[in-house]
C-alpha cells in the first residue's frame, strides 16, 4: 500500500522492487541481544545490517513487534503505534529503519489487523459501551454463539466455537482466530477510519511495505 501523502527514501526508485527483493524475514526477539537480558531487540538488529547486508539481503520482513500480551508470539496486538518494551523504543525503530536504508536495505512489517489481543483499549472500551454504540461496534457481537455456523473452527484443539461469551459486555464476541483475539468490525467506518491512521502512521514512518 503506498504512502501517497509524503515522499518516502526508496533506495532505486522502482515501484515493482518486491518482485526482485531477496527478503529475509525475522522476528526481532529472536534474532539478536543487545543488553544481554535474553531477547532479542532493535539495538542488537541495528548492529547486524552490516551481517545482513553482506549475505545479501535487500529487504528485511519483520514480524509483529508491537506491545502484546505474547500469548501468540506477538499476533495478539494490544498497540498499533509503539514498540514492544522487551524489544527498545520507537526511537530505537527508528534509528534501526534509518540505518537499513543508509545501506538500501527495504523494511516491510507485519501489521496484524484483523483482530486485536482482548487487551486491547478499543475492546475494552467495547465491552463497557452500550450495544449499538459506535465503540461498541469495533468488534463483531451477538446475543447467540449461533451465527455463521457454516464458518469452520481453526484451531480446534483450543477452541470449540468462533464465538467467546464475555461477561462484562453480556454477549458473544466473534474470533477467527484465538478467544483472546477479538475480529475488529471492518463494517465500521470508525474501524476502517482509525486502521487507515495505524498504515499512515508506519507508512509515515519511512516503512516500505506491510504485510496485513
Amino acid at each position: 500500500m503506498a504512502d501517497r501523502g509524503k515522499k518516502r527514501y526508496v533506495p532505486d526508485g522502482d515501484p515493482l522492487w518486491y518482485k526482485d527483493a531477496t527478503i529475509y524475514e525475522l522476528h526481532v526477539r529472536a534474532f539478536h541481544d543487545s543488553d544481554g537480558d535474553g531477547v532479542g531487540d532493535f539495538r542488537g538488529l541495528t548492529g547486524k545490517l552490516d551481517y545482513l547486508q553482506d549475505l545479501g539481503v535487500n529487504t528485511l520482513w519483520l514480524l509483529p513487534f508491537y506491545p502484546s500480551p505474547l500469548k501468540d508470539d506477538g499476533y495478539d496486538i494490544s498497540d498499533y503505534t509503539a514498540v514492544h518494551p522487551s524489544y527498545g523504543t520507537l526511537a530505537d525503530f527508528r534509528i534501526f529503519l534509518r540505518e537499513a536504508h543508509r545501506r538500501g536495505i527495504r523494511v516491510i512489517t507485519e501489521l496484524v489487523v484483523n483482530h486485536t489481543s482482548d487487551q486491547h483499549p478499543w475492546f475494552q472500551r467495547a465491552r463497557r459501551s452500550p450495544p449499538g454504540s459506535r465503540w461498541r461496534n469495533f468488534y463483531v457481537w451477538s446475543p447467540t454463539p449461533d451465527k455463521y455456523r457454516e464458518a469452520r473452527i481453526i484451531f480446534k484443539d483450543f477452541e470449540t466455537s468462533n464465538w467467546s461469551w464475555d461477561s462484562v459486555a453480556n454477549a458473544y464476541y466473534w474470533h477467527r482466530f484465538y478467544s483472546h483475539q477479538p475480529d475488529l468490525n471492518y463494517d465500521s467506518p470508525d474501524v476502517r477510519r482509525v486502521i487507515f491512521r495505524v498504515l499512515q502512521f508506519w507508512l509515515g514512518l519511512g516503512v516500505d511495505g506491510l504485510r496485513l
